[in-house]
């Protein structure tokens, strides 16, 4: 069933106008240039293509492009807002249990100080792949990246865009369907 409604979200993917298309994978991807590319590869014969080519375009883009992308994200800038985004990602983790429900103050408090430590060392917000991860998890991934020279940090975090990006093209193809 999933598979079906994959493919059905594919063919309207492939669909739309262009413009239409951009706007959908700039939801997908923050960066316009990952998003024109990948409008442009279309049509796509199924999920499984759609995603080498999201891959292989992703590695094509520039460090601007990825930062762009990163851009796109809200950034950790209250208390309220960082366990909001903890109870969306329990919610999108289908099938696996919340470890992200209750947080203690510290650890959000801590996640708020590091990112913005994150942002004035590298330029960019923290990015990670939240997905099954507790906020203690997050916290201890973002102490270790601020021990990473700028050029490993973009790297680790255009990783985890990409795998972000893999995860809200699924989310797509089923809110087009």
């Amino acid at each position: 069933m999933a598979d079906q409604v994959a493919h059905a979200g594919l063919a309207r993917l492939n669909a739309l106008s262009v413009e239409e298309c951009e706007a959908a994978l700039c939801r997908v991807c923050g960066s316009r240039a990952w998003a024109k590319a990948m409008t442009a590869s279309r049509p796509f014969d199924a999920p499984e293509s759609m995603h080498s080519y999201a891959n292989l375009l992703w590695w094509e883009c520039t460090p601007d492009d990825w930062r762009e992308a990163f851009s796109h994200h809200p950034r950790i800038g209250s208390k309220d807002a960082l366990r909001e985004k903890f109870a969306r990602t329990a919610q999108w983790a289908q099938g696996e249990q919340s470890r992200t429900a209750e947080a203690s103050e510290a650890t959000i408090q801590g996640l708020i100080d590091l990112n913005d430590e994150h942002d004035k060392k590298y330029g960019f917000i923290f990015i990670i792949c939240a997905t099954g991860k507790s906020a203690e998890e997050m916290l201890e991934a973002l102490r270790e990246s601020l021990k990473n020279d700028p050029e490993t940090e973009l790297r680790r975090s255009a990783t985890e865009e990409n795998k972000i990006t893999h995860l809200r093209l699924d989310k797509l193809l089923a809110e087009v369907s």
